[in-house]
């Protein structure tokens, strides 16, 4: 090779150099450049990542929701059934007692109502006890023998016997045996209940209490408030609420 030869590669090494060295500042600006954007990209990739994890969860989330509405949206229907059941068992119920009562009923010996989930029968208080005795009378014995019979019938119910008074104090010559009128509503609604023990209501779905002046239906200004008051209530509840309401033994 001829030295001419030589000085040309020596020329384009020179001006290859002297370009690289150019190249290479510019290639370290944009390589710094692009590292930025890489490092930013990254970071946006892992901002993305973090909320589509959380749309992830988020979707999770909403999806068991809708799966409880849609639980709760069965639940509702069938409580919505059985509750439409309850009330027209209970209009049966009704209906099925005012109709076995309804010459009673008639002669005002009695009143039959409904309220919610118990029927109540309330029964005049001078058909039953002479004033401040507790000892049925015949005329409360024959109007009880029916009320047992349909009573019967209802083994699905707890029969809460309530005693009521007027708030005239018991007469002082039948406070030995009846101090207040708390002990003669308490006696009346337990001779009610003995009586109905004996046509054939099982013991153990009735209650006696009383309540004495403490819960009136009418105003003891007048006697015919008072008469209304002096009642004996039977009531009809359904055992589950009384489940429900009652700690069940261990």
């Amino acid at each position: 090779m001829g030295r001419d030869h030589y000085v040309g590669i020596a020329i384009v090494a020179v001006a290859l150099a002297s370009g690289g060295c150019v190249s290479s500042g510019k290639f370290k600006d944009m390589e710094a450049q692009k590292n930025t954007e890489i490092t930013s990209l990254q970071q946006q990739n892992h901002a993305l990542e973090g909320e589509k994890e959380a749309l992830e969860q988020r979707q999770a989330e909403l999806q068991r929701n809708f799966d409880q509405l849609q639980q709760q949206a069965g639940s509702l229907a069938v409580e919505k059934a059985m509750v439409s059941s309850d009330s027209a068992r209970q209009k049966a119920q009704y209906e099925a007692l005012l109709r076995q009562l309804s010459k009673e009923a008639a002669k005002g010996q009695l009143q039959i109502r409904q309220y919610q989930n118990m029927l109540t029968v309330d029964l005049a208080e001078q058909i039953f006890f002479d004033s401040g005795r507790a000892t049925l009378k015949k005329t409360g014995k024959d109007v009880l023998k029916k009320v047992g019979e349909a009573l019967k019938g209802y083994d699905d119910k707890l029969i809460w016997v309530v005693g009521h008074t007027d708030n005239v104090p018991v007469a002082k010559s039948l406070q030995g045996t009846f101090p207040t009128n708390w002990e003669l509503s308490v006696a009346r609604a337990t001779n009610v209940v003995r009586f109905l023990q004996e046509t054939g209501v099982p013991p153990e779905h009735m209650v006696a209490s009383g309540r004495a002046e403490y819960d009136p239906v009418a105003s003891n200004d007048t006697p015919e408030g008072r008469q209304k008051n002096r009642r004996i209530a039977i009531i009809l509840i359904d055992q589950n609420l009384v489940s429900s309401l009652v700690p069940q033994r261990q």
